[in-house]
């Protein structure tokens, strides 16, 4: 049986349209929950959004690291302490002109590359929170890698992969979620 509805009922209604509700006298109860459930559950892109996360911490890390480094060092200091332990690690930077002018420029360029890298994987990150549905999420995740890969001089490849990692993922799994079906007891 419906009961009469007055203008102070309409607040009331409006509270009780949630998905907490309680039943209205004469329904079944766990009817509106049914009903607020019932839909298709929108997919989750958990593994791809972490390793581009991961990504881009990564990158922030060492892209970034290097770039304050020289941009804060001096050249005396560079050339007692830097240099020389580059050039044990085997980095030779007097092959191209002056060393201490090669990392600064060196320097700049990774610093250009991990703004690219930064706003395409937030870019990706963000759509794939957005609508993790569309596949095509996946191209930005695969243009930060590349960035990383190229603009890193191929040094930072297993970085790159992780965002490779997250563009493949985008590509092969299937977001079809079945809807959740609960018995209406």
């Amino acid at each position: 049986m419906a009961r009469p509805t007055t203008t102070a009922d309409a607040p009331a209604d409006a509270a009780r349209s949630g998905r907490d509700a309680l039943p209205r006298r004469g329904e079944p109860a766990g009817c509106a929950e049914a009903v607020s459930t019932a839909g298709v559950l929108p997919p989750r892109r958990t593994v791809e959004v972490g390793s581009a996360v991961a990504g881009m911490v990564l990158s922030g890390l060492f892209l970034g690291g290097f770039s304050v480094v020289m941009n804060q060092i001096g050249e005396d200091v560079f050339r007692d302490s830097l240099h020389p332990e580059m050039a044990a690690a085997g980095i030779d930077l007097s092959t191209a002109g002056d060393p201490y002018t090669v990392a600064r420029t060196l320097a700049a360029w990774f610093g250009f590359t991990l703004m690219g890298v930064l706003a395409l994987g937030s870019a990706g990150v963000y759509a794939a929170q957005r609508s993790p549905e569309r596949r095509a999420t996946g191209w930005l995740l695969a243009a930060a890698g590349l960035v990383c890969l190229v603009g890193s001089q191929l040094i930072l490849y297993p970085v790159a992969f992780l965002f490779f990692v997250g563009a493949g993922l985008f590509a092969l799994r299937d977001t079809d979620r079945r809807p959740e079906t609960r018995s209406p007891r």
